[in-house]
């Protein structure tokens, strides 16, 4: 679980770093522009990341069922070297899927438009900048978008699937115990997929949506994440609340 925990946090890190350059640059120069080959770059990575944590959240998931459903071989399944393995596969999952992004980008004609509806790069916002074909882009993204889709349907799966075996488990305390070491999870998953739906929905089907709502809701997706799964996973996990107060102790106490 742990390893999972450090995968969860390299994404966050690196989701929330993805679009620090261009918020400093607007914050402290109050530059607003961006190059194009930034842009692309940007995107690049924000999708990357996002597409590596919603890999993660999955493979949580499984973990989660694995350890309900067979505790007595979940060690001997999950050893640090499939781990290791399982991390090297959703991190070239990630970049396989979002590479071709920049390039099918790179190859459009952009003409007047300029003007982006959120504070970073998002494919789905630069391909509209562009006046040239953008067909190729439109479906690659929406392409892209329903493995994410992918991802939350084999979650909700899973937790079917953990459902079930909790259900046959004779203990009431015993039930509650399993479905409590899920929560730091189900809470983990809301965060990051409502934001991404709520942006979606709004892009699609709201006619008079506001642009400070989408700008709001753009900047809740990428930041919130990083800032709230380490307060959930510390309130929630014993050995990592134990940690930090033992950290915080040993501060006070000098």
């Amino acid at each position: 679980m742990y390893y999972f925990l450090a995968m969860l946090a390299v994404s966050d890190m690196g989701l929330s770093l993805s679009s620090l350059p261009t918020m400093l640059r607007i914050f402290l120069f109050n530059a607003m522009g961006i190059s194009p080959n930034a842009c692309f770059a940007q995107e690049f990575f924000i999708h990357g990341f996002t597409l590596m944590e919603s890999s993660v959240l999955l493979i949580m998931s499984l973990d989660r069922f694995l350890a309900i459903h067979n505790p007595l071989r979940y060690s001997s399944i999950l050893t640090g070297d499939r781990v290791a393995k399982i991390g090297l596969i959703l991190a070239i999952r990630s970049i396989l899927l979002v590479l071709p992004f920049p390039f099918t980008l790179r190859r459009l004609k952009y003409c007047q438009k300029n003007l982006l509806s959120h504070s970073y790069c998002l494919h789905q916002d630069t391909m509209k900048l562009a006046c040239s074909n953008n067909k190729i882009n439109f479906i690659y993204g929406f392409f892209v978008a329903l493995c994410t889709m992918l991802d939350l349907a084999l979650i909700f799966l899973s937790y079917v699937l953990i459902l079930k075996t909790v259900l046959n488990i004779a203990s009431v305390a015993e039930r509650l115990k399993a479905l409590n070491t899920c929560i730091s999870h189900i809470c983990a998953v809301l965060i990051f997929y409502v934001p991404i739906i709520t942006l979606g929905a709004m892009h699609r089907f709201a006619n008079h949506k506001s642009p400070l709502a989408i700008i709001l809701i753009a900047d809740t997706f990428l930041l919130v994440p990083p800032l709230m799964n380490p307060i959930v996973y510390c309130v929630k996990t014993r050995q990592i609340r134990e940690k930090v107060l033992e950290k915080l102790l040993n501060i006070c106490g000098r």
